[in-house]
């Protein structure tokens, strides 16, 4: 019986993404496929334990058919790069663990799966290291995702050693063979009962889905294994179903039936753009779906075509491109044109940023938009000479990266840069220094505290010099009392009888407000109200000035003594995570000064809990690291600012002390 995948027509180019948790063996996965299309020999297994942190395309032919494997980052500090290869992808390999407990680290990517709508499949590498039953495993990854997961395999084992499968499709039984393709054998006979039961069960699985199917089953005929090919390629291309297979990548078991899967499976290009909204006719059109700053090649946009075609040093839009190339056995080679399908870098394309698109009236498409920050640092080039060529090192790594953040305060003076954890933003630092070449400080970011007052005081400052010809005089008496909490800065004035003229009531206003920028810790102060309600003035000698000066000199004395108190920014946080850690989670919060205002079930996210709690702004810096290691990598959270509320003794004290040195 011919194999279908051998049957299947001739498609143009695909495009097919692999993730998976970090470690599951997707670097691994993309060396063994192209190494089995003949590619060459790949470094199986040195790029996985590297743990790259960006989308790593490959390109090769398999069965005269071009394919672009995009091998994606599983840390979830990097998810916007499997988000974005998703978002240009045919088909997704979800690669697991064969580690029922490790199931729970595919929520993420399941989830961003069915919110992309792409199709995919699971592999199930290091199947040598199965040590529960296909069917426990198979079982607890589809508590994790809402798509039916059918096993088309299901391994054949010799003791503890899994040593091959059986496809349940055509019912055929194989033997693995080291870094070779498996050998057909018999069906065993242990296996056979088992065999026929998994193989009827997915028979009603498909049957589930197709009338003419199920009246077929009904009536006792048995369906060709052509014929469930089929049924399997339109329910997966629909959604309705994902296959399981298995393998281990590291020996290339499995990997060419995985080929051939890919190659029958597969949406072709015009599919995937009608999933996107783009229509089959038009003038040529493509998406950049990641930038990347390459040294001596400087600027690389990959690129997927969507229809049409792409022609190295043509204009399209008003945007040349200035070189056009593959990835072919980890190098770059250049080509003169790529076609509808084709996943491409494009040299030197300007004006096109991640996510935008290129061609003649080109429409906009969608786009993922990138997780918010989780961790922030404050950056500065080591020497101030290089200012310039940090900012210009800057613009290119915001460029390769939307999921970074930069922003300036003006309050410190800080320019921060924010990412999506501490991994993310420290492998960004070293991109930009390499991208500027020069060195970068960085530094916790300072607290944006706040500062007012616990009680009312008044203060009489006078300001008399006589230095020769007119001097200087300026005599207010002040009230300064606290406000409630959010109500800001008052100014009021209670001058009778010309006391201090009109024309100088102005500037001690603006030099009380100025003198709340920085109290006495150090920071501006807030809510607090001001009532000039005396003074004294000389007809000659007083001027805006003066009474600047003494208005200063007052409000520096009386806030001193008006018992100053620090405040500390309050964010309302929402940490996500398994419930399995929400003690834990709960734990972490508290241990960091936080109070937990409650926790439910996480919304679409059966298994997973939200915890909700009021944390201080100063305890936000480093909960990324620690939130993580205590959820095995899976917890996450935003948070958002709340309210000011007095910091504990023991801070203002630390924050008092910095001030004065």
């Amino acid at each position: 019986m011919e194999d279908p995948a051998h049957g299947a027509a001739p498609h143009g180019p695909r495009a097919v993404a692999l993730v998976g948790p970090q470690g599951s063996g997707k670097s691994t996965l993309s060396a063994a496929l192209v190494e089995m299309a003949g590619g060459g020999e790949a470094r199986r297994g040195g790029r996985e334990r590297s743990s790259s942190h960006e989308m790593r395309p490959a390109h090769c032919d398999f069965l005269g058919e071009r394919w672009a494997l995009l091998d994606c980052p599983g840390s979830v500090e990097f998810v916007h790069e499997a988000a974005a290869a998703l978002a240009v992808a045919d088909l997704a390999v979800v690669v697991a663990e064969p580690d029922p407990s490790r199931a729970i680290a595919l929520r993420p990517v399941f989830r961003m799966l069915e919110d992309s709508g792409v199709p995919f499949l699971v592999f199930v590498n290091k199947v040598d290291a199965l040590s529960a039953p296909a069917e426990a495993l198979v079982a607890a990854m589809q508590a994790e995702t809402a798509v039916q997961l059918v096993p088309r395999q299901m391994p054949i084992s010799e003791g503890e050693r899994v040593i091959g499968y059986v496809d349940l499709l055509s019912e055929r039984a194989f033997r693995y063979r080291p870094d070779a393709a498996s050998e057909r054998i018999g069906l065993p006979a242990a296996v056979a009962e088992t065999e026929q039961a998994a193989h009827d069960a997915l028979i009603d699985s498909l049957a589930d889905r197709d009338d003419e199917l199920l009246e077929q089953v009904i009536e006792g005929a048995t369906p060709t294994p052509a014929e469930l090919y089929s049924h399997f390629r339109k329910d997966m291309e629909a959604r309705s179903l994902a296959g399981v297979m298995f393998g281990a990548a590291e020996h290339a078991h499995g990997v060419l039936r995985l080929w051939k899967a890919l190659r029958h499976d597969a949406p072709d290009v015009g599919a995937t753009a009608a999933r996107h909204g783009i229509a089959p006719e038009g003038p040529a059109l493509a998406q950049v779906f990641r930038t990347s700053w390459r040294g001596a090649a400087g600027k690389l946009s990959f690129a997927r075509v969507w229809r049409g075609a792409l022609r190295d040093g043509a204009s399209y839009g008003g945007v040349r491109i200035g070189g056009m190339m593959r990835f072919a056995e980890g190098e770059l080679q250049r080509v003169a044109e790529a076609g509808a399908g084709d996943v491409v870098a494009l040299g030197r394309l300007e004006g096109v940023a991640t996510g935008g698109t290129l061609g003649e009236a080109a429409p906009a498409l969608a786009f993922p938009a990138p997780p918010p920050p989780l961790h922030e640092v404050a950056i500065a080039a080591a020497e101030r000479k290089d200012d310039v060529k940090l900012a210009g090192g800057l613009e290119k790594l915001l460029e390769e990266d939307p999921a970074l953040r930069l922003t300036r305060d003006g309050e410190t003076g800080e320019t921060r840069l924010a990412g999506l954890g501490e991994i993310h933003v420290g492998s960004a630092v070293e991109r930009l220094e390499r991208l500027s070449g020069v060195a970068v400080r960085t530094a916790r970011p300072r607290v944006p505290f706040r500062e007012t007052i616990r009680r009312p005081v008044r203060e009489h400052a006078r300001l008399k010099r006589q230095t020769g010809g007119h001097g200087q005089f300026a005599d207010v008496k002040l009230e300064i009392e606290p406000r409630g909490r959010g109500e800001g800065f008052a100014f009021n004035d209670r001058i009778v009888g010309g006391a201090v003229p009109k024309q100088y009531i102005a500037a001690v206003a603006d030099a009380a407000e100025e003198a709340t920028r920085r109290g006495p810790f150090g920071y501006p102060v807030v809510d607090i109200a001001v009532t000039l309600v005396d003074g004294g003035f000389h007809a000659v000698d007083s001027s805006d000035m003066a009474f600047r000066s003494a208005t200063r000199a007052g409000m520096a004395e009386g806030l001193a003594k008006a018992e100053p108190v620090l405040l500390e920014p309050i964010h309302r946080i929402t940490v996500s995570a398994p419930n399995g850690f929400t003690a834990g989670v709960q734990r972490l919060l508290t241990g960091r000064r936080g109070q937990i205002l409650g926790y439910a079930e996480r919304a679409g996210w059966p298994g997973w809990d939200d915890t909700e709690a009021l944390l201080p702004a100063a305890e936000l810096h480093g909960l990324a690291v620690e939130l993580r290691s205590q959820t095995a990598g899976l917890g996450s959270f935003v948070h958002s600012f709340e309210h000011l509320s007095e910091a504990p003794p023991r801070l203002a004290e630390k924050v008092a002390q910095a001030a004065a040195t």
